[in-house]
């Protein structure tokens, strides 16, 4: 899937009549639905407080420049390979530093802490935690316990990590399977930095946790995603009642999320249907001369490209079926309608929109002529 939606990016640029009516730059939005504000979310990064590389205002500044609306600084609370250098008995001061930075940016920093053993239960996150100090704990399940009793948010990351699943397949072990029965595991990461993992997209599937995709970035967010050449992080898309931390913890634990990745959304249909149809819509249509062949404008009100499948009854005039619509942008399609209609709906599938592994997203546009 991976290696057809990066070609496709590459070679179908032309496909359409295309002008971008501005330059986004390394921002990735997307358009709120009805109920809910779209919030883009970075809940898996370190400093210099663990094992990063930097100081906390810079991933302040990275944040702020992507747009994001909320971050964690997930510092490892096992492992601190800069204690030497940088000694800091309390573990909340990594949140401290970066929540003080924000506060001109109107930016989100969620506190939280990873939980880093070996499998199991391997890497995890706890965010919306009140107190990282109470998590240093030497049995794994206690911290758990202390975690959920503080109403944290806690998911698994990188199960697919080769460090600890040599295949780099994701499966669930009977302590991952009891801290879900107890309520103690609510999310999982099906994107973490550079990989996605079909298996954990499955797991999240049939166990009901929610869907994460994080940059677990260490060094710099500009060189690990070559934002210069069109790249951006992996995050999270949080469908929100409010932008608020508080609102931003509901719409996790009610699973409302989307993983933002590559260029690709991952995620349940439910959710990813009405972001879709948020960001795609024709907004003029006409026919061309006397014939039956309409130019039909498309619309992509987001900060990612589509890739589109024609799967209506009616065939383009230009088009082999296959349509790449950028981001931000407008793209002209001739559709052959054999008659002159009035109204009608083009249903696409949208190649770059995971809701199952190897199974992609349906949207509907509807086409009015005359507009």
């Amino acid at each position: 899937m991976k290696q057809f939606l990066v070609l496709a990016m590459l070679a179908l640029p032309m496909l359409g009549k295309t002008q971008s009516p501005h330059a986004h730059g390394r921002v990735v939005r997307f358009p709120d639905i009805p109920g809910f504000v779209s919030l883009s979310c970075d809940f898996h990064i370190h400093t210099v407080f663990s094992d990063g590389s930097v100081w906390p205002d810079i991933r302040v500044q990275e944040a702020v420049k992507d747009s994001l609306d909320a971050i964690s600084l997930t510092e490892h609370l096992e492992y601190q390979p800069h204690k030497v250098d940088i000694p800091h008995p309390d573990r909340n001061r990594s949140y401290e530093i970066a929540s003080e930075q924000a506060k001109p940016y109107e930016l989100i920093v969620c506190k939280g802490a990873e939980i880093t053993r070996s499998m199991p239960p391997g890497h995890s996150n706890a965010i919306f935690i009140k107190d990282a100090n109470k998590l240093v704990q030497d049995d794994a399940l206690t911290v758990f316990r202390e975690a959920n009793k503080q109403g944290a948010f806690t998911f698994w990351n990188h199960p697919n990590w080769t460090a600890q699943r040599l295949d780099g397949i994701a499966r669930l072990t009977d302590f991952h399977s009891q801290l879900i029965k107890d309520g103690l595991l609510h999310g999982i990461e099906v994107v973490n930095e550079m990989t996605y993992s079909d298996e954990a997209l499955q797991i999240a599937l049939d166990h009901n946790l929610t869907i994460m995709a994080t940059s677990d970035i260490h060094g710099l967010v500009d060189w690990q995603f070559e934002l210069e050449q069109g790249g951006h992080r992996p995050f999270t898309l949080v469908l929100a009642k409010e932008r608020s931390e508080a609102g931003i913890k509901e719409a996790l634990f009610a699973r409302r999320t989307l993983a933002v990745y590559n260029h690709t959304l991952i995620g349940r249909a439910e959710w990813m249907t009405p972001v879709l149809q948020a960001s795609l819509r024709a907004v003029k249509a006409s026919y061309i001369g006397t014939s039956t062949v309409l130019d039909v404008t498309l619309e992509n009100n987001s900060d990612m490209p589509l890739v589109l499948v024609n799967e209506g009854p009616f065939t383009l005039h230009e088009h082999a079926g296959l349509i790449m619509l950028e981001s931000r942008a407008r793209t002209t399609i001739q559709v052959k309608t054999k008659e002159l209609l009035d109204s009608f709906s083009i249903p696409f599938r949208v190649m770059n929109a995971v809701t199952a592994p190897g199974k992609y997203a349906s949207v509907v546009v509807p086409v009015t002529v005359g507009e």
